[in-house]
């Protein structure tokens, strides 16, 4: 009967460390539910913005269609004007411009009316080319905003009022775009 006292207390000895362990599993268990739920409310939060994003996408898109870029049923006219040979701005040397461009307008008419004013739309445009840098005109992105440019001061010359730049508008006056047929730096 000697050895039944000493095993009561290593029966004791592994209870508390059992009611240790339990403890342990219950706060890995409440913890690793935590980050699940916390996942989930995330994932929920980020499926709604993103159908929120899709609804004004959807909005936007609605918009762009709503408004025809071209109407094939009249065609624009383009009236082409004489080459230009302009010296550039002499700060990186010398080098000068040859361009020949054509204006695109509404109607016909529109075209047959900006002959009489082509002495001034000529004279703007080569004040316009002569005040420009060769690395001003490097890229198609730098020779597209020379053609807004050319576009805003000759409408603005024939008293068209500014258009809204930036939302893709067309121009408030005669003259909607301009349109390089040649475009040369040397």
């Amino acid at each position: 009967m000697a050895k039944a006292p000493p095993a009561a207390p290593a029966d004791a000895a592994a209870e508390p460390a059992r009611m240790r362990r339990r403890p342990k599993k219950l706060v890995v268990i409440v913890i690793a539910l935590a980050v699940i739920l916390l996942l989930l409310a995330a994932g929920v939060v980020g499926l709604l913005m993103l159908k929120k994003n899709n609804a004004r996408a959807d909005e936007h898109a609605e918009e762009h269609v709503a408004a025809p870029v071209v109407d094939l049923s009249k065609p624009p006219t383009f009236v082409p004007l004489e080459p230009f040979t302009v010296n550039l701005s002499p700060a990186e040397g010398e080098r000068y411009l040859q361009v020949v461009l054509a204006l695109r307008t509404a109607d016909a008419k529109t075209g047959e009316n900006l002959k009489g004013f082509m002495p001034s739309i000529r004279h703007e445009i080569n004040l316009l080319l002569a005040g420009k840098l060769p690395s001003e005109l490097s890229t198609p992105e730098d020779r597209a905003a020379l053609a807004d440019e050319i576009v805003e001061r000759t409408n603005s010359m024939l008293g068209a009022p500014p258009s809204k730049s930036g939302g893709g508008n067309r121009p408030a006056g005669p003259i909607q775009a301009v349109l390089f047929d040649s475009f040369i730096i040397q």
